[in-house]
């Protein structure tokens, strides 16, 4: 790398940054200015990255998880020499249809490998993709696989709840490849983080299994130092680097001021005076810009001596290899499905479909045993979503294809964003459906991010029984269904399921809920086609015998409700047709002919459905009926508890009944 004084290597960081936020007159201009030292020192001395190509596979991961410093990292991104991130774009900061967004998009920029700002995810998400490398080394050998993963995290990032979770996995599992970087800056929002919290950090990482330490974060020396320490432990390591908010501002450095807001002209001004920075605005001296650039190629004789050892592997095994960091799915999977349901026909299956996707678990775990990686958060005799074949996953195993998370659903999820980013794997993680409340922060993310992930969310409604309302989801549904970008199938039988799975296996582009029953369900349908009803979101499972005067739709365990009254409406000579929803929301995705003939022009709708009605007025209409819950849910028998709330195949009918003249 070309010579040049690291502090003013340093200051490029801290110049960009502070006339980015300055111009936009938002933004976060502390962190960069005090984690530049930091920063600098990983870039230019340990991380394994090429700029020319920043989605290498076995390059180094960074993940920002104090995500409201994101000039830093896009200041990084343009002095390495990222292509998209041009000085424009630092120039744009904060601007619609900008590449340097508030803070850090993936999906957006180049070179950003998860989206941050929730305080909490990115620390949660490393530990995924830390995971996912140890993993998929232990498959493919270190010669292909072998990388770090590296984190910058801030005292938000370490008080949220989740990072314990995710703190204490990462210990347990002896993920020596993540290295976490504390900017111990002592500072937030409200000022000094003594008034609110007084935790001996270093002493809370050793505690949940990890080498930590304190250094002095300014110190390029120091930094090295323990960097290098890092690298040689078989544990995942703190370096607690304390630093100066602000660092240069002769005013508001080591203030809650340098936090959120532009320094000011004034303050501007002095800090680039103080630090020694041209005071024209994102100016960056031709030697510093170059000490960058030859940083960002510093890794390109690396990543071509990779290409060159995944070149040397079996024609076989590299084309799995790379089908996989594609999140392609083999053509082994949808045979297997279609044979299943074939199977199904010739012998139906009666159970609660938590049993049924147990056992389209085994048929696809048959197909892709290496790649399909399930997970459960400490539910797992209940969840059902545990292969015979599968093995669980420990520091010793790292073969192994099911993870044990304890009780950490939102740890869980968040882990799983990571493993998905990170490419190699087809996660999946289960618990009760109504603890996506616990989860919903790295499943929100998921959708925003477009991450592949599946849920297989059990005991998903009343019909879990005496467990009681505390346990009984009742508008979890509505609330996963109003996430964008979030799909939710709630399937009512075993072929269903195997379709939902398949469905959701092959989405990559965003993650999809399994809503699944504790109690016993009948198999309803009667055929199995290749192309798969449920990919529309409904269809109409039972047709009218003659003009329909009512059509039932319902979901899940409530289908067999439907079945029933429509039986029953027919005894009274009245036609009706019954549509099951495996997905509500991507029904009303459907192009508005599609979704029409789905939903049919009989008048009268009622939708039938153990949750709360919100979202089902897009199907049924404000003047549609609905039978389904309006209140918590109780203790006690699922079938009395039905009985209980009013949703049964008599109050179908007697919905329709009121209808018809």
């Amino acid at each position: 790398m070309t010579q040049v004084d690291h502090t003013r290597m340093a200051n490029a960081i801290r110049g960009l940054s502070m006339d980015a936020v300055e111009k936009a007159k938002s933004g976060h201009p502390g962190l960069p200015m005090g984690a530049a030292d930091i920063a600098t020192v990983l870039f230019t001395q340990f991380l394994k990255y090429d700029a020319a190509a920043p989605s290498w596979p076995d390059r180094d991961r960074f993940v920002l998880s104090a995500g409201h410093g994101s000039m830093l990292l896009y200041s990084l991104l343009h002095l390495t020499g990222n292509s998209e991130m041009t000085l424009d774009q630092i120039k744009q900061f904060r601007q619609v249809d900008s590449l340097t967004p508030g803070h850090p998009e993936n999906f957006r920029t180049n070179g950003i490998e998860t989206t941050t700002g929730p305080l909490g995810q990115g620390i949660s998400t490393a530990v995924g993709m830390a995971l996912a490398e140890k993993m998929l080394a232990a498959e493919f050998g270190k010669k292909i696989v072998d990388h770090h993963t590296y984190v910058l995290a801030s005292d938000g990032d370490l008080m949220e709840g989740v990072s314990q979770e995710a703190i204490a996995m990462a210990g347990h599992w002896k993920l020596g490849k993540l290295i976490v970087l504390y900017d111990d800056n002592g500072i937030s929002i409200d000022g000094p983080t003594s008034i609110a919290d007084s935790v001996d950090q270093v002493k809370r990482f050793k505690s949940a299994g990890w080498a930590a330490e304190k250094i002095d974060g300014q110190d390029q020396a120091a930094i090295t130092d323990a960097i290098t320490r890092a690298k040689k432990s078989n544990k995942p390591t703190l370096i607690a680097c304390r630093t100066t908010i602000g660092f240069g501002a002769p005013h508001k450095a080591g203030t809650s001021k340098a936090h959120g807001e532009a320094l000011g002209a004034d303050e501007l001004k002095a800090a680039k005076e103080n630090l020694g920075i041209s005071l024209e605005p994102f100016s960056v001296p031709d030697d510093v810009l170059k000490a960058w650039r030859a940083a960002g190629s510093r890794g390109a004789a690396a990543r071509q001596e990779w290409e060159a050892r995944l070149g040397e592997l079996g024609s076989r095994k590299r084309a799995e290899f790379e089908r996989r960091l594609r999140h392609e799915r083999p053509a082994s999977l949808a045979k297997a499905v279609r044979a299943y349901k074939k199977e199904l026909l010739e012998k139906p299956m009666t159970a609660a479909t938590r049993k049924s996707s147990e056992a389209v678990i085994e048929v696809i775990a048959g197909a892709m045993p290496m790649e399909f990686l399930a997970g459960s958060a400490d539910l797992t005799g209940s969840n059902n979503n545990k292969a015979k074949s599968a093995t669980a996953f420990s520091a010793k195993t790292p073969k192994g294809r099911f993870i044990h998370y304890g009780i950490r659903e939102h740890g869980m999820c968040a882990a799983m964003n990571g493993i998905f980013l990170h490419g190699g794997f087809a996660p999946n993680g289960a618990t009760f459906l109504v603890f996506t409340d616990y989860a919903r922060p790295a499943m929100r993310l998921a959708a925003l991010m477009g991450a592949g992930v599946v849920y297989v969310m059990t005991h998903d409604s009343i019909g879990l029984g005496e467990d009681g309302p505390t346990h009984q989801p009742v508008e979890h549904l509505a609330a996963l269904r109003a996430i964008p970008n979030m799909r939710v199938f709630r399937p009512c039988d075993a072929i269903e399921v195997a379709e939902c799975w398949e469905l959701a296996l092959n989405r990559i582009d965003g993650p999809t809920v399994l809503a699944l029953t504790r109690q016993n369900l009948p198999q309803l349908r009667t055929t199995a086609p290749n192309d798969s009803p449920c990919a529309a979101g409904a269809y109409e499972l039972v047709a009218a015998q003659g003009e329909a005067k009512a059509t039932l739709f319902a979901s899940g365990s409530e289908v067999e409700i439907a079945v029933a009254a429509q039986k029953q409406l027919a005894e009274r000579g009245i036609a009706s047709r019954v549509v099951s929803v495996p997905s509500l929301e991507l029904l009303l995705a459907q192009p508005e002919a599609k979704r029409a003939e789905i939903i049919g022009n009989a008048p009268v709708k009622v939708a039938i459905e153990a949750a709360v009605r919100w979202g089902w007025d897009a199907v049924i209409g404000q003047d549609g009926e609905f039978v389904g819950m309006h209140s918590f849910g109780e203790s006690g028998p699922a079938k009395d508890l039905f009985k209980h709330f009013g949703i049964t195949a008599e109050a179908a009918v007697n919905a329709v009944l009121k209808r018809v003249s």
